[in-house]
């Protein structure tokens, strides 16, 4: 079988596990995303993989299945920058800021804490490098799962589901700056570290420069051509910096003109090739992943990491949501949404192993985390925060009010989620 041929069948196999699997989860009332990832690791080594996975994915498949995977994540996350309704975040800035620290700082904390326990026995190198990586690995969130599920649920244009993504970007933003920092620190030389500086330079450009000729494409009559070379433009500049090409997509995406006819547009010409290959990037990942390095003895490791994992983000989302006047449904459904980790910790994880930061133990534990932690987020939004109060409402309560000269952001928030906080 000639590589194109085996390409195909692959593409054909993926798709079709995904397809059925996702379908599966989402009568189980979970995320659809839930069920690709597990359509990878079904026909991965960890299931089909010790039967006739090597036949039908072997190694040299792999890279370009990985490569058409992320062009479909480059499309969703350009969408879903489109899609980023400003005026639900409008005056929100500390409640947005507020939630992404304290969720990220009290894991970071405990993981790191923990690390230092673990360094002696865990750790494949320097003890420095090792402790960071896994205050990064237990505080990271699934920025792209976590659009997925906001779609699934119709909570993306909610005032929370806006709160929780925007707080989403600017934590992996920062795990994937503190990740490259602990890669520097394991290297020997650490290079490419100064690359992070040039970041508020390249949020400059997009705002400064790309934004005012992204408003001129919208009168044109075939903007998708120039819209495409810049998307990946961005994504590609984000991958050099060291930061990964989803913040990239994102960010051109949300700097897009506001003009709802321009965006239906684009969305429309680019939904066809995200349906072909985002249910691809979810199942790929699962390709490599081997389950069964999981040893009986580390079962107290995944114990305590998984009670760092989920009290240090539901506990740390939920404080900053109360501080920020938000009522007690609607803090805990923000401390539940950013605990999902998903694909963002599976990148984490495979530069960690790759780099020698951790070993295939605690690959794997970390792993069996990073699923659980996004299987818990249907059932923990289906307990604070019902489907049926979902939807437009949460946006609409505030629209044409707006925060009143004197009215504190801790009251507004109270006013627009109301209906999260209903009996």
């Amino acid at each position: 079988m000639t590589l194109i041929q085996l390409l195909f069948l692959d593409i054909v196999v993926i798709l079709a596990a995904a397809r059925f699997l996702g379908a599966a989860a989402v009568r189980l009332g979970q995320p659809r995303v839930i069920g690709e990832i597990t359509a990878g690791l079904v026909l991965g080594p960890t299931v089909l993989g010790q039967l006739a996975g090597d036949a039908v994915f072997p190694a040299t498949a792999i890279p370009g299945l990985k490569s058409l995977a992320a062009v479909g994540l480059t499309l969703f996350m350009c969408v879903v920058g489109m899609e980023m309704d400003h005026r639900v975040l409008r005056g929100r800035t500390r409640v947005v800021t507020g939630l992404a620290a304290i969720s990220t700082l009290v894991p970071l904390a405990l993981g790191c804490a923990f690390a230092v326990w673990l360094a002696p026995e865990y750790a494949d190198g320097d003890t420095l490098p090792f402790v960071l990586f896994m205050g990064v690995a237990v505080s990271a969130t699934a920025f792209p799962v976590l659009a997925r599920i906001l779609a699934d649920r119709g909570m993306q244009q909610t005032l929370l589901g806006g709160i929780a993504l925007s707080a989403a970007a600017l934590i992996d933003i920062v795990a994937y700056s503190l990740l490259s920092v602990a890669v520097a620190l394991g290297s020997a030389s650490g290079a490419e570290a100064w690359r992070l500086v040039l970041i508020p330079v390249y949020i400059a450009v997009l705002v400064a420069v790309v934004r005012p000729l992204l408003r001129r494409l919208a009168d044109t009559s075939e903007p998708l051509p120039y819209l495409l070379l810049g998307l990946f433009a961005s994504a590609f500049v984000t991958e050099w910096l060291g930061i990964h090409y989803i913040f990239g997509a994102f960010a051109f995406g949300a700097v897009m003109p506001r003009d709802e006819a321009f965006l239906r547009r684009i969305r429309e010409r680019l939904e066809p090739a995200v349906l072909l290959l985002l249910p691809m990037f979810f199942a790929v990942t699962g390709l490599t992943v081997d389950l069964a390095k999981l040893q009986l003895d580390d079962v107290g490791v995944l114990v305590v990491i998984m009670a760092i994992s989920v009290f240090g983000k539901l506990g740390g989302g939920y404080i900053a949501g109360r501080l920020s006047g938000i009522p007690h449904r609607g803090a805990a459904t923000l401390g539940a949404l950013v605990n999902a980790r998903g694909l963002t910790e599976l990148v984490i994880l495979s530069v960690g192993l790759e780099q020698g930061l951790i070993g295939p133990e605690l690959y794997a534990i970390l792993l069996v985390m990073a699923l659980v932690t996004t299987v818990m987020t249907g059932p923990l939004l289906s307990l604070f925060h019902p489907v049926s109060r979902t939807g437009a409402n949460l946006v609409k309560q505030g629209e044409g009010q707006g925060q009143g000269e004197g009215q504190s952001e801790g009251e507004a928030a109270r006013d627009r989620t109301e209906g999260a906080n209903a009996p």
